[in-house]
């Protein structure tokens, strides 16, 4: 299994190569969640383009070093994993929590930045108070409490009444992660506020949202592409809080039309 040690941090990845191709894709996770809910992706686009995945901190198999105190936490690592890499230019997919960190990392080194796609995620996320209740809850009763609630957002009724035994999967995923990453990413998405920054992206952007995300809803996504100047904005149908593992089939086209566009999109040897 592949780890390396970032700042201290030990993290834990995967990078799958595409030959005569650059610049790589980084997927970027939701809250609760480890690399796995990317694989029905990547077995769509391996040789496509080179991708890479990783557990961030407090979250899988990675350390969680001193704690995660705000989103700059998952930033510094992501940079630090860029740089072991040799990257000079990258997309940055971020889910939820993972576009929070992909725009607070556009903003601090947007010259590393060849476009984003930020899917079913937004420039603020919830409230204090509701940030604070969920926090309060888990320390009190542990992830499981709020588990099932959770799941309800995540994907839709058709999934829950089809898929069941990816749902019993996805929950044990979810209630398994450590306490401490998962209330930490908690108080940084409560304390994220990326509104003037989003104002500010200048790289080409791909907004995503599920029809039926219960977490960010369509119109909270909507208003992050207003925000950020010629986004494209584009919904899912049939799909929750995480279309990667709900409607893959659906967000592989979306990617793979997004990077087409982008004016280093080819192959080095075409």
């Amino acid at each position: 299994m592949p780890f390396v040690s970032i700042g201290g941090i030990t993290l834990h990845h995967r990078y799958i190569e595409a030959t005569g191709i650059s610049r790589p894709i980084i997927f970027i996770n939701s809250l609760g969640t480890d690399f796995r809910i990317w694989d029905d992706v990547v077995a769509r686009l391996e040789g496509e383009m080179p991708m890479l995945v990783y557990d961030k901190r407090g979250h899988g198999l990675s350390d969680i070093g001193n704690g995660v105190h705000s989103i700059d936490n998952h930033v510094d690592d992501l940079l630090g994993l860029i740089d072991h890499f040799g990257f000079d230019k990258v997309v940055l997919f971020g889910l939820s929590v993972g576009g929070l960190i992909a725009q607070r990392l556009y903003t601090r080194h947007p010259k590393c930045v060849e476009a984003l796609i930020l899917s079913d995620t937004a420039h603020k996320i919830g409230t204090a108070e509701s940030w604070n209740t969920r926090i309060a809850t888990v320390e009190r009763d542990g992830i499981e409490a709020i588990a099932d609630g959770v799941l309800q957002v995540w994907f839709t009724p058709d999934f829950h009444a089809r898929r069941a035994a990816e749902l019993a999967g996805c929950r044990n995923m979810l209630i398994r992660q450590a306490l401490p990453g998962y209330i930490g990413t908690c108080a940084a998405v409560r304390d994220a506020d990326l509104t003037d920054a989003a104002r500010r992206i200048a790289a080409p952007t791909l907004c995503i949202v599920g029809d039926q995300d219960g977490s960010t809803p369509p119109d909270l996504v909507r208003s992050l592409a207003d925000l950020i100047p010629g986004a494209r904005f584009e919904v899912i149908r049939n799909a929750g809080h995480i279309p990667c593992i709900e409607q893959p089939e659906a967000l592989v086209t979306l990617i793979r039309d997004f990077v087409a566009s982008l004016p280093e999109g080819k192959s080095d040897h075409e």
